[in-house]
């Protein structure tokens, strides 16, 4: 059986190194046309190994499938010469038999992306939803977030530092301290991911000179995925809410975390917040927010 996937694995690799091969023309990678000689649009084999600095015979013998050994290195200038993306780069390694690197955000897509993120919690109304970049900076969030979270700029733009800091939060949350523990060992799992990042060394600096609590917390060195945390809120105008929020990757943005609350059946939650987002919630919730 493992045979069998092995075999299976290379002759991906060898149709895929072919497929890519063939839609590089030679003027998109350097090279003369070749003129009427020439019987294929794409480049040769011998074209791409001289441009990715690699033995002939050793891209020959890549793209046949045949088990050899492979370095990021190598398959990198193959990419490079191959015109390929980010994720078609991630697919090469897991072909070639090797751990892929970490996903790679398009800067065409950015944009894109940017604008249906903010269409999807948008639609989420009237449930509070934001979305954060990978050291939990605030990107965006929907007004139910504001409304009930207390989200708003002339706070912390930061989760982790408005969890702990937040006057309007901290009051509203009766599961805070239950949480507390899991946010950050949520966020020293995010930290181990990138251990010489030193925007994750700043971030846990600033947090144990703005609180006590977290750096308690954080010498505790517990560690959890980020996945689902139950709340309890109790807001000024309508009582207790009980949200359970969940956190979603998006594979085309990895640098990204959405953020949706859910309402539980609990407290009739649910409409709390219909409320709370109509006319006449908003007119009883102006802004700046009550604690």
């Amino acid at each position: 059986m493992v045979d069998e996937l092995k075999s299976h694995r290379l002759g991906e690799l060898r149709e895929f190194l072919r497929s890519r091969r063939a839609r590089v023309s030679p003027a998109e990678a350097g090279l003369p046309d070749g003129g009427p000689r020439r019987r294929t649009p794409g480049l040769r084999r011998e074209e791409v190994a001289v441009l990715a600095g690699v033995g002939v015979s050793w891209y020959q013998w890549l793209e046949q499938g045949r088990d050899i050994t492979v370095s990021p290195q190598v398959l990198d200038s193959v990419a490079r010469v191959l015109r390929l993306s980010g994720a078609e780069r991630r697919h090469l390694y897991v072909l070639a038999g090797l751990n892929p690197p970490q996903p790679e955000v398009e800067p065409d897509s950015q944009k894109q992306h940017c604008e249906g993120l903010r269409r999807l919690i948008d639609a989420w109304m009237p449930f509070p939803a934001h979305i954060m970049d990978g050291y939990w900076n605030t990107i965006m969030y929907n007004d139910a977030a504001s409304l009930v979270m207390g989200m708003r700029p002339e706070i912390s733009q930061n989760c982790l530092i408005a969890f702990f800091t937040d006057p309007i939060y901290r009051e509203r949350a009766l599961s805070w301290g239950r949480n507390a523990a899991a946010v950050v060992a949520q966020f020293r799992a995010a930290c181990s991911e990138c251990p010489d990042d030193e925007g994750f060394r700043a971030l846990v600096e600033e947090a144990k000179e703005a609180s006590a609590e977290f750096t308690e917390l954080w010498e505790r060195r517990d560690i959890a995925p980020g996945g689902q945390l139950t709340k309890e809120l109790e807001h000024p105008l309508v009582g207790t809410l009980c949200l359970e929020s969940t956190q979603l990757k998006l594979p085309a943005r990895p640098d990204l975390t959405i953020v949706l609350h859910t309402p539980l059946a609990e407290q009739d939650t649910a409409a709390k917040l219909e409320w709370l987002a109509s006319p006449e919630g908003r007119r009883g919730s102006m802004y700046p927010l009550a604690g």
